[in-house]
């Protein structure tokens, strides 16, 4: 009996125990989290859309995401990733990609919307993911002094903060957000296409997802009353275009005076 005590107080037994803890206690959070996305992304989808998405996925996108989604060296698996960013990547005319680059431009989409339905309700039965956001998110009532102080704190250094967009390294850009649609903003905030990262919930709520949206929405509405807004970069964009078109008309009239003296 004495020994079985002591090998009971024996310090790594703590130390074992508590991993068995955070071992058990992650996974049931992972599962609990997986069934919940599942819910969520499949919920607005029939079995019909399932199966006519099936049908165009393997038509178009199995080339080079694979049958079943699964994956090739010329695209990767789409297992898991949800509604939303099919959706987002189909809906804005990014899938599919023209020619391999740095990354997929946006262009007119390939797919109506019924099909583009279809084609997110397959890729969402094969795995837990985001889905397509619900409408009251989308109705652009949100806060928008709330948003902005998300969009500056958050996407403002890529994005530029009157959302103008801006360059990244080797190739890569921040596509600016004017004339986007408030479905595509929430998509893109949790799916992380392209270069940009992932917003989850825990990172910003679904509400501060709509005031973000929101504050979009009102400065494109606002546009530009003062004129041209030369990238919305302030004083040092303006001050670098008037430095510029002075000297041109300097050296224009230059030019001009000496022609007439000759």
């Amino acid at each position: 009996m004495k020994a079985l005590s002591q090998k009971r107080r024996h310090p790594l037994a703590v130390i074992a125990l508590l991993l068995m803890g955070l071992l058990v206690t992650g996974g049931l959070y992972a599962v609990a989290t997986t069934v919940n996305e599942a819910k969520a992304s499949t919920t607005s989808f029939s079995a019909s859309d399932g199966a006519e998405g099936k049908k165009l996925f393997e038509a178009n996108c199995a080339t080079c995401h694979g049958m079943g989604a699964s994956g090739t060296q010329a695209g990767p698996s789409l297992v898991g990733v949800g509604a939303a960013a099919v959706d987002f990547q189909v809906g804005t005319g990014r899938m599919p990609m023209q020619m391999n680059g740095p990354q997929a431009y946006k262009k007119p989409a390939q797919f109506n919307d019924e099909q583009t339905h279809q084609l997110s309700a397959y890729v969402a039965s094969l795995g837990a993911g985001p889905a397509i956001p619900e409408e009251h998110l989308l109705d652009e009532q949100g806060d928008p002094a709330k948003g902005g102080e998300l969009f500056r704190v958050n996407c403002a250094m890529c994005h530029n903060a009157a959302a103008a967009g801006g360059a990244l390294t080797r190739g890569k850009f921040a596509p600016a957000l004017a004339d986007v649609t408030g479905k595509h903003i929430y998509e893109a905030m949790v799916t992380g296409p392209q270069n940009m990262p992932v917003f989850s919930d825990a990172n910003v709520t679904p509400e501060g997802k709509r005031d973000i949206i929101t504050f979009l929405k009102q400065i494109e509405a606002n546009g530009s009353p003062g004129g041209a807004d030369l990238g919305a970069l302030g004083p040092v964009s303006e001050g670098l275009f008037v430095w510029i078109a002075g000297l041109g008309v300097i050296i224009a009239f230059t030019i001009w005076l000496t022609s007439r003296t000759s």
